[in-house]
This record gives structure tokens, C-alpha cells and sequence, in this order.
């Protein structure tokens, strides 16, 4: 239904350029009939006798202005016909690429809400169907997300598909497998020409599933966008991706606001999260508690972590980062987590645990000091420590800094995390273009 009302518009407004060259053809270029003899008109002098005036041989034309300023009106609208024929032109050449997202993952909302800036209707996070569109660069992206878009049961509306996929888990990977082999039919029946995938990747970096779709490797994916310090990315086909906020949680895109930027904050430091048995977290919440410096921060433990949050631990959560100078980013399954840029969209400054979580993550051939490598590429203006035992003078250095100080951190941590999204947004769009786009063979 989509694709025949995108061409009927093409329809229409091939039409209505034809009619208006057809109608400046008719006012400016096509030859004039002879204008018949207009009668002669009688004329009676003062002295009761009849004049006849041939109209036609005299020089003044009554109708002379009437005429010429209906002249001057074709030729406006002529020009403005063109005009508007060669705008349409020119932005259908300019958007010389037409890319499809199919969200299948909520790292895909990421992608367009927060990098993007996209907008989805309807607003409703729980509708089936959600769409929305935008140019950008040269190129026209549409995205498509939702339990009914589902392999076969719809419509791709351009030839060039960017996939977003879940590949954490095995159940995730089957049916990430699933919308891959889809994919894969629609290009052999070239019905697309160019697949990238977005993925959400293993936390300890276990993608080797994947290989076989890249077309270095015989398959007939273009391009791979992948979560964590994946070893085998070579900013060639394969790009690292930021993990971004928990989206799958609803974690809005957050406006900044005056108040977050200068209104003092009730607490140095927040910790909301899961404690593992013999971890880092452990340890972090014995020299909070050892030092007293859990009164001076927003700590509340739990010891499973739960997929969904309340109502109601949610908006604490939020009240947290919003209430906290700093917040506490111990490692988890892998060092790269939500928190990191939930606490960026409050203006609370990250302090991350920067070790090496166990698996197959690591140096690549492009970065040689992970963990966090993308973030630390981007110049994350965050505090990177390598034990909570350097915590307590952190947080002694955070209590002498004066507001006005704490106020400028944020502006930077705010400016920093606008210009990361805005900057893997282009890296994205030229990646694709450079990808998709025919070379011009000189």
C-alpha cells in the first residue's frame, strides 16, 4: 500500500510538470492565429456628423494592457513551474539512496530515537506497527519495528535493508538466523541489492555465528555494526557500535534542562544495580560502607538482576542520575554497559571500572588497548579507575569542587555525549552511502 501511494505522488508530480510545460508551450511558444478585423467603430464628432475610424490602423490599443499584463502572469507562473520542476528534480537526485531499517532489536530504537533524532508513529511503544522516516545526507531512511514485522509479511520499500539484530543469546541468535536467511531470499530474488546488520552482540563477544553472512567471508551482508570491543573489527565492513541506553526499559530520550545543568545535586555518587556474588561490586559496596561514603551516595544493591523495572524503581533510577555528581559503572559480564550513557544523558559524570571482562573481547587489529575502545577513541570525558580502592579520594576531591566547577563538567559531559551521537550518526550514513552507492569510474 505504501509503495503504491509513493507512486502515485511520483505520478502526479510528473504530471503536473508535463501540464505546466504544456501550458507554457501554449502561452509562449506556440504560433499565434491571425487576429481577425475588429469593426470599425463610430465615432460622432461635436458637430453631429459621422466619423469611421479604422481601429485597426490606429496605434492605440484599448486592450493593449489587459493583454500584457496577462503576458507578465503566464510568464510567472511559467517560471515558477520550472522552478518547482527542477527543485523536485534536484531533491530526488540529491537523495540518490533509499535505505530500510527493520528494527528487530531494541538496540534498533537506539539507532533512530537517540542518534537518529527519528521520530516513530504511533507514540505508543506497545503498538504492533511502528514507522518513521527522515532524510539524511543523501539518503532517504525509513524504519520499520514492532511484533508484526515479521519475516514475509511485509513489504521491502527499498533495496537496501539495514538489519537490527539481537545476538546475546542463543534463542536471540535463532531468531536473529531466521530474519538473515529472509534477507538472503530477497536478495537472491533481487528484490534488495545491500544488507547491513546492526547487532547487539555477545557480551563476551562470542559472534563467530555471524561470519559466515559477511560477504568477506562468501555471504552477502555488506556491513557490520557490532556492540562491545569485538576483536574483529576493522573499521572496513566491520565498526564497532555503542551499546547505548536500555531502550528495552523504555529509557527515554532525555532533553537537557537548565536545572540539570546548574541546580546542586543531593548526592556525590549513585549506584543502582545488581550485586554478583565475588565481584568488583562486592567489593565496591564494602568501601562504600567501610568509609561511610554510602551516605553520601545513592546506593541501592540487589542481588538478581531483574529485566524489567517498576514503575516505581524506575523513576528512582532516574532520580538518581539526575540527584548524583557521579556515577559508579563497575564492570558487569562486560565492562560497556547501560549505565555509562544513561548517567551521559543526566550530566552525571561516569566513573567506570576500566578492566577487561572475561571472554573472547579484546585488542582488534584496529584498537590495541580495549576495553571501551570506541568511547576512549571519542575522547569520553569520563574517570577511568582500575580499583574501587581509588574511589575514596575521588570522591574527597568531588567534595571540595565548588558548584560553578561541577556546573562546567556537566556542560562538557553534555556537549561530549551530543556530539558522540551526532557523530556516529554521520559515520553510520557515510559508511552506508560509500558502501551502497555506485563509485563513479574515472
Amino acid at each position: 500500500m505504501r509503495a503504491a501511494r509513493r507512486r502515485l505522488c511520483s505520478a502526479l508530480i510528473v504530471a503536473y510538470g508535463l501540464f505546466s510545460l504544456y501550458a507554457a508551450y501554449t502561452v509562449f511558444l506556440r504560433p499565434r492565429r491571425p487576429a481577425a478585423p475588429r469593426p470599425q467603430r463610430e465615432r460622432r464628432g461635436p458637430r453631429g456628423f459621422t466619423d469611421h475610424v479604422a481601429l485597426g490602423n490606429e496605434e492605440w490599443n484599448p486592450w493593449e494592457a489587459d493583454e500584457k499584463n496577462e503576458q507578465a502572469a503566464s510568464q510567472r507562473r511559467y517560471e515558477a513551474n520550472i522552478k518547482m520542476i527542477k527543485y523536485v528534480r534536484s531533491h530526488l537526485e540529491h537523495t540518490s539512496l533509499r535505505v530500510q531499517i527493520w528494527g528487530k532489536a531494541a538496540i534498533g530504537l537506539y539507532l533512530w530515537e537517540h542518534i537518529f533524532g527519528g521520530h516513530l508513529e504511533p507514540a505508543d511503544v506497545t503498538a504492533q506497527w511502528r514507522e518513521g522516516s527522515q532524510k539524511a545526507g543523501k539518503t532517504y531512511f525509513s524504519f520499520l519495528t514492532g511484533p508484526s514485522v515479521v519475516p514475509g509479511h511485509f513489504s521491502a520499500a527499498a533495496q537496501h535493508v539495514v538489519l537490527v539484530l539481537n545476538g546475546r543469546e542463543p534463542a536471540k541468535v535463532a531468531y536473529a538466523t531466521q530474519w538473515l536467511r529472509y534477507a538472503q531470499t530477497l536478495m537472491e530474488t533481487r528484490k534488495i541489492q545491500h544488507v547491513a546488520v546492526v547487532l547487539l552482540g555477545n557480551e563476551q563477544c562470542n559472534n563467530a555465528w555471524i561470519q559466515p553472512y559477511l560477504k568477506r567471508h562468501g555471504g552477502f551482508v555488506n556491513l557490520l555494526f557490532v556492540t562491545y570491543d569485538y576483536a574483529f573489527v576493522n573499521e572496513e565492513d566491520i565498526f564497532q557500535w555503542p551499546l547505548g541506553v536500555a531502550t528495552y526499559r523504555n529509557f527515554p530520550v532525555v532533553e537537557p534542562s537548565w536545572s540539570m545543568l546548574h541546580d546542586p545535586r543531593s548526592y556525590l555518587c549513585n549506584f543502582l544495580g545488581t550485586v554478583y556474588k565475588n565481584s568488583s561490586r562486592e567489593a565496591l559496596i564494602k568501601i562504600l560502607k567501610q568509609d561511610d561514603l554510602d551516605k553520601l551516595c545513592w546506593i541501592a544493591a540487589r542481588e538478581e538482576w531483574q529485566p524489567q523495572e517498576t514503575n516505581e524503581s524506575f523513576k528512582n533510577y532516574q532520580d538518581a542520575l539526575l540527584q548524583s555528581d557521579l556515577t559508579l559503572c563497575p564492570v558487569g559480564i562486560n565492562t560497556e554497559c547501560y549505565r555509562i550513557y544513561e548517567a551521559c544523558s543526566y550530566g552525571s559524570l561516569p566513573v567506570i571500572e576500566d578492566v577487561m571482562t572475561p571472554g573472547d573481547c579484546g585488542n582488534s587489529s584496529m584498537y590495541h588497548s580495549a576495553p571501551l575502545q570506541l568511547l576512549k577513541t571519542m575522547g569520553a570525558p569520563f574517570i577511568f579507575i582500575k580499583n574501587w580502592k581509588e574511589l575514596p579520594a575521588i570522591l574527597d576531591k568531588e567534595k571540595k569542587m565548588s558548584l560553578q566547577e561541577k556546573i562546567q563538567r556537566r556542560k562538557k559531559l553534555l556537549e561530549w555525549y551530543r556530539n558522540f551521537k551526532a557523530w556516529m550518526k554521520q559515520k553510520f550514513i557515510n559508511t552506508l552511502e560509500n558502501s551502497f552507492l555506485p563509485r563513479d569510474k574515472g
